[in-house]
């Protein structure tokens, strides 16, 4: 992608700030000639961020403003290792609110919407941007958070919410459950806005089917404000980012050299705003491209593809690297196989086992299904596997992201 002037000039101006002050930049740039950058080709020399420099950060290494600056502090959603902490300033939380409100109204959201907010609150960035771009936009938050299902389908009803915001895994087990109660005549949702996982084209369907709805993705991370820099529209064809607020490349994951746009990579973000914990050339390990052209909605905004998988899901079995978006890419092409499917990588006897669980439509023969799976798996992926063919509803579900990948090898 293509730098503009106006963008090249706030970097500049951020990297000289930062290293002229006591800060994680001036030891990360250490010995770096600042005043030498004088163009994109000199920025994309400059080294990576990546998750490992922001843990050694631990708890406030990262602040770029004075304390007194600093009204909020958040904290990346993984369960393992030293947290991230990421501080914000008030202006930070206003540029977040303002972006989310675009992402709302990129979907068709207005201020006569009624929003339910499913995404979870506290030190996590999900459930408090979604609430913050419903505000900003003017129309009613239901700030429900997560879990309690029978207090959300019954505040769904009561307040008639109309935009449905949730990880897709939790989208699918609301839908589910509006069905198996019959209460779908008395659901007024018109759109959701779905993120913080990667969700196949069968999952997106049957969310879309079974709840009515129009459905938009939704892209962020706590390390860069938090969801909200990034949303689909309604033509379906990727997601606009708000490049006055972030400046993106997409680089191989193996070299971290740029490829061409819309060549498959890893998503690289510089923030050009933020105060609190400014980011330069961060790392987020979500594979994309970069669409090249313009929209036929009408936005100018530049496109990333939606997330195609992250590069630390990968997991190598018989030599073979296999992502989840490959199963779910080959299971979308299965018929009767559900959109839940989970894996469990077990090593017996001095060789690797893959059994992958699929829910499969009742009607469907499981036997002759099983063989299909078989046959295809090896011819488009390249391992021989074991395949469970299950009813639909006997995989678990998840109030907040769902565990696809279980590798018991180690």
């Amino acid at each position: 992608m293509k730098m503009t002037q106006e963008q090249f000039d706030i970097i500049k101006e951020q990297i000289e700030k930062l290293t002229q002050r006591d800060c994680f930049y001036k030891k990360k740039f250490e010995g770096i000639d600042v005043s030498g950058i004088k163009c994109q080709e000199d920025f994309e020399k400059l080294p990576f961020t990546w998750k490992g420099d922001l843990r050694e950060a631990y708890p406030l290494g990262l602040m770029a403003a004075d304390e007194e600056k600093i009204v909020r502090i958040h904290s990346s959603s993984g369960t393992t290792g030293t947290p991230v902490i990421i501080p914000y300033t008030q202006k930070d939380v206003d540029d977040w609110a303002e972006m989310f409100a675009r992402c709302y109204k990129m979907a068709g959201i207005t201020s006569s919407d009624r929003i339910q907010i499913t995404p979870g609150y506290g030190l996590w960035t999900a459930g408090i941007g979604f609430q913050l771009g419903a505000e900003r936009l003017g129309a009613m938050a239901v700030p429900m958070g997560p879990g309690n299902t029978d207090k959300q389908l019954r505040m769904m009803q009561d307040m008639k919410s109309t935009v449905l915001c949730a990880t897709s895994s939790y989208a699918l087990l609301l839908a589910e459950e509006i069905e198996r109660r019959g209460i779908g005549d008395k659901i007024c949702l018109k759109k959701g806005v779905i993120g913080s996982e990667r969700w196949g084209e069968k999952m997106r369907r049957r969310i879309a089917n079974e709840l009515g709805v129009e459905l938009y993705d939704i892209y962020g991370l706590t390390e860069v404000y938090g969801p909200g820099i990034g949303v689909s529209c309604g033509e379906n064809c990727g997601m606009h980012m708000w490049d006055d607020f972030v400046y993106c490349e997409v680089v191989n994951p193996k070299t971290g050299e740029l490829v061409p746009d819309g060549e498959i990579g890893e998503l690289v973000i510089t923030t050009l705003k933020k105060e609190g914990a400014p980011l330069i050339r961060y790392r987020t390990h979500d594979l994309t491209r970069i669409l090249p052209g313009e929209c036929t909605c009408g936005s100018k905004y530049p496109r990333i593809d939606v997330i195609l998988g992250r590069t630390d899901d990968m997991v190598k079995v018989k030599g073979v690297n296999i992502f989840p978006s490959q199963i779910e890419d080959f299971l979308s092409g299965v018929d009767g196989a559900s959109s839940e499917y989970q894996v469990m990588i077990d090593h017996l006897n001095g060789r690797d086992i893959f059994t992958l669980f699929v829910e499969v439509d009742r009607e469907v023969d499981k036997r002759e299904f099983e063989k299909r799976v078989l046959s295809g798996f090896k011819n488009r992926i390249g391992i021989s596997i074991k395949c469970k063919p299950v009813d639909i509803g006997d995989l678990p579900r998840s109030e907040k992201k769902t565990a696809r990948i279980y590798d018991n090898r180690y």
